[in-house]
């Protein structure tokens, strides 16, 4: 500041300050040079000056529990309560994140930190933590009244930041790096977690058997046929 003071401080600069020097009465003096830098009308403290960092990734998934839902109905079955919780940019890498998240999905809240304490990898400390933060939240402003009365309704992972580098091979050659960052996305639901989670592992009755296996005959090719 003080050499952009040293710059301005010619005749000409002077004279247009002594020009305007009736129109701001309140200033003192124009002339010397640490007058003018408490009488400037810009602002040149460090907080205008400090560039601003936007923060990075997802912002749209803790919305959904703000989300404001029709009153229901007398005898309607009870909407179960749910808490949407994150973290984003961790220093992960998604494709290794992904089995983590899977792994947990059906599952009980207090089963799933369970079994995510006994998993040898860094993103089943993440995951972990997620949850422990999102049950305590649940609680705390969701009115949640038993911590372990959640289920996981859905885990799941996203490609986040991804920073480039360089690696030094030899005669002076370098390689290039990436350096894989992760979003985590979790939602715990109130209730019991149902007993057959994945359809594929849904037991069949009868009636869908049969069903199938008509459709299987209807769809076969035979040779020779009209």
């Amino acid at each position: 500041m003080e050499i952009l003071l040293r710059q301005f401080q010619t005749k000409s600069f002077l004279s247009i300050c002594k020009c305007l020097e009736p129109a701001y009465s309140h200033a003192t003096s124009w002339t010397s040079g640490n007058a003018m830098l408490g009488k400037t009308l810009f602002h040149t403290s460090n907080t205008v000056a400090m560039p601003y960092n936007p923060p990075k990734g997802p912002r749209k998934w803790p919305i959904y529990n703000k989300k404001i839902f029709a009153p229901q109905l007398p005898g309607e079955e009870r909407r179960p309560a749910y808490v949407c919780h994150m973290r984003t940019n961790i220093k992960y890498s998604p494709f290794k994140m992904w089995y983590v998240a899977s792994m947990i999905r059906g599952m009980s809240v207090d089963e799933a930190i369970k079994q995510l304490s006994f998993v040898n990898k860094q993103g089943a400390v993440h995951v972990k933590e997620v949850l422990l933060e999102a049950q305590k939240l649940a609680v705390e402003k969701h009115n949640v009244e038993f911590k372990s009365n959640l289920w996981v309704a859905e885990s799941f992972a996203t490609k986040g930041l991804v920073m480039k580098g360089i690696r030094r091979h030899a005669k002076g050659r370098v390689g290039l790096v990436h350096y894989f960052h992760c979003h985590y996305f979790v939602r715990l639901e109130e209730g019991s977690p149902p007993a057959h989670f994945f359809f594929e592992t849904a037991p069949k009755t009868t009636k869908t058997l049969l069903s199938e296996w008509v459709d299987e005959m209807r769809q076969r090719r035979i040779p020779g046929s009209l």
